[in-house]
């Protein structure tokens, strides 16, 4: 198969000699030689990579890097023992903002390219009437999902690594997502809406060229966590932004530069008074967070 991206393919010799079988990390099968072809998992959204491969009498056998085992032909299956539900994944957390924003107004204001137009690189983002910040909800929000998601045995990759930096800005945030191949992208924050308007709302993409090959998933994320989001933290969807909770951007760098499948959610309100008292409170924080995961499991498969 030399100079075919198969994508970190596994080679396993045939069981009675005379030939062997490469694997690719999707579960597609070739087999050379005299190796028996039984079938593969080509084709198949797996989100759990295959990580190794056996040959035996009559067939061979396909692991998954969640503990799952896949038969082929006669070989016997005597079960398997799954791993973490998320485990293979790649998950990017993109919490809004960063602390530092106000005090560089020059750094955030410079003007960047977001796939259709020029855009300021980030801003400081709302704050509540109290004065709480959306960069710290965000930060926070992102820290219980971090948690969750590794405790479910994804791979966590955040955008900054700390709250008291500044940026960086929203094209570099989707590049931290491109380049890590990620399986699902969210930018996390909290809207500065309407002071009567109430909820959440998730921001998905439109198609802009780059950004193509991944809007149906991108909706699919997006519709994913917004029932999550719906079914567990009691936050209604926005009644000012969206349809049922779900928005599409066509002006957002994060979302017009990604080539992974991305989207943003408003998790409240901050204007609201009634929104802002859930935000605030590290319980409300948590179930934010638990919900994003649901969503994010609900989309990946676990």
């Amino acid at each position: 198969m030399g100079a075919k991206p198969l994508n970190r393919p596994i080679v396993a010799a045939a069981a009675t000699g005379g030939g062997y079988l490469e694997v690719a990390s999707d579960g597609g099968v070739f087999a050379f030689g005299g190796a028996p072809y039984d079938g593969s998992m080509g084709g198949k959204p797996l989100h759990r990579p295959i990580i190794g491969a056996a040959a035996v009498a009559g067939g061979y056998y396909l692991l998954g890097s969640d503990g799952g085992v896949f038969t082929f032909g006669t070989a016997p299956f005597y079960g398997t023992a799954p791993g973490p539900p998320l485990a293979g994944t790649t998950i990017v957390l993109d919490p809004g903002h960063d602390g530092g924003n106000g005090a560089d107004p020059a750094y955030i204001n410079q003007p960047i390219w977001n796939g259709v137009e020029e855009e300021a690189c980030d801003t400081v983002g709302a704050e509540t009437a109290g004065g709480y910040p959306e960069n710290l909800f965000n930060w926070n929000v992102a820290q219980y999902l971090r948690a969750d998601l590794v405790a479910q045995g994804a791979r966590v990759i955040l955008t900054r690594d700390s709250n008291t930096g500044v940026g960086p800005c929203v094209n570099e945030r989707a590049a931290i997502g491109n380049e890590a191949e990620a399986d699902a992208a969210v930018s996390i924050h909290a809207d500065g809406g309407p002071v009567s308007g109430r909820g959440f709302a998730v921001l998905t993409p439109v198609a802009d060229g780059i950004n193509n090959a991944v809007v149906p998933a991108s909706d699919q994320l997006g519709t994913a966590l917004r029932d999550a989001f719906v079914a567990r933290t009691g936050m209604p969807t926005s009644t000012y932004d969206g349809v049922d909770g779900l928005q599409p951007r066509s002006d957002l760098g994060g979302l017009n530069l990604t080539t992974v499948p991305k989207v943003l959610i408003e998790c409240a309100n901050m204007a609201n008074a009634t929104d802002a008292s859930l935000l605030v409170q590290p319980a409300w924080q948590q179930q934010a967070a638990a919900a994003i995961a649901a969503g994010l499991s609900s989309y990946l498969g676990g």
